[in-house]
């Protein structure tokens, strides 16, 4: 197990419904209050619109490249113009509110971002196609988001010093993209396959520019997690969606597991729906665990729990129940983990 640093026994996933910041933020932080209870995170709000959204939110770190709002999509151009703007305004924004409610505060603090394979897939080139399409146009891009996640870092450790950071990259088209599932402008055809060393390397760059220790999260909510390249690339921890789970994941869990590799398990449904009680919500994980083999005293050394996915379409009060819910359910499973 990693013993330099603690995740935490639960976060959020990074989106959250509604458009008020400071109401985000003050709901994350009371819910995640530090390394006894989880890891609080900067809250996103896309309901806000273009530039609040995971990828024109990640497009406004870039560092000398710039993305702007087409009917299709996101698209990099030449200049910063008003959608760069915007995103950044909206990310000022949410850093000031997260700022206010983490006086004092010491422990892990989780910050996320679109991987530079989804953003690849996103962004498209002048000429419509997306950028995955343009092996040149990927290195750019990867390298420009690269230099914007130092930045970005560098400024929350500035507002909340006592934070240890953590940076989440979220990739939910990394195995459309390993499997040339990504579709093309027109539709009619799908993108080439990306070589998995290339992917590998590419994810490898972009999670060092956390530094040698900064460690990094890879969340997919995508079925079949490439666990193994994740842990080569130097993911610290994966998260996942744990109902999307299948045997076929077994070895390499417990190849992640036994390797020191934290998992984010994501067992609290991301939209509005009953709540099971907390015990059952881990149910899953206790029997994983006993299927691996595993020492069951290193359950909560290894996991820690999250919603599926982000919550941007769930309730407010949905939303703030889930997040409460993760932490109940991980206390369940620090008293009883058999």
């Amino acid at each position: 197990m990693n013993e330099k640093f603690s995740f935490g026994p639960a976060t959020g996933i990074g989106s959250m419904p509604d458009t008020d910041a400071r109401e985000a933020a003050k709901t994350v932080t009371g819910t995640f209050e530090g390394p006894e209870t989880g890891m609080p995170h900067l809250p996103e709000l896309p309901a806000r619109g273009p530039g609040a959204d995971m990828i024109g939110r990640t497009a406004g770190m870039l560092v000398e490249l710039y993305a702007r709002v087409e009917p299709s999509g996101w698209r990099i151009g030449d200049r910063p113009g008003r959608d760069t703007k915007r995103a950044r305004s909206w990310l000022g924004e949410d850093l000031d509110a997260l700022e206010e409610f983490t006086q004092e505060y010491e422990g892990p603090l989780k910050v996320q971002a679109v991987g530079p394979w989804t953003l690849a897939s996103a962004l498209e080139l002048k000429n419509g196609e997306a950028a995955l399409s343009d092996p040149g146009a990927c290195r750019d891009l990867a390298g420009s988001l690269a230099e914007g996640l130092r930045a970005h870092i560098e400024d929350v450790r500035r507002r909340v010093p006592g934070a240890e950071v953590v940076l989440q990259l979220d990739e939910p088209s990394l195995v459309a993209v390993l499997r040339g599932q990504v579709k093309s402008a027109s539709g009619y055809r799908t993108h080439r396959a990306v070589d998995r060393q290339v992917v590998e390397a590419t994810l490898r760059d972009v999670i060092g520019a956390h530094g040698p220790d900064g460690p990094v999260v890879v969340h997919s909510c995508a079925p079949d997690v490439p666990f193994a390249l994740l842990r080569r690339a130097g993911a610290a921890a994966i998260s996942f969606d744990f109902s999307l789970l299948t045997e076929r994941d077994d070895d390499a869990i417990g190849e992640a597991v036994e390797a020191g590799t934290r998992l984010l398990a994501g067992v609290v449904p991301g939209t509005d729906g009953p709540l099971s009680d907390p015990a059952g919500s881990v149910m899953g994980v206790r029997t994983l665990w006993r299927r691996l083999g595993l020492n069951p005293g290193l359950l909560t050394d290894a996991v820690s729990l999250t919603p599926s996915c982000g919550l941007a379409g769930a309730s407010p009060a949905y939303a703030r129940a889930a997040l409460a819910h993760c932490v109940r359910a991980a206390r369940s499973l620090a008293d009883n983990p058999e």
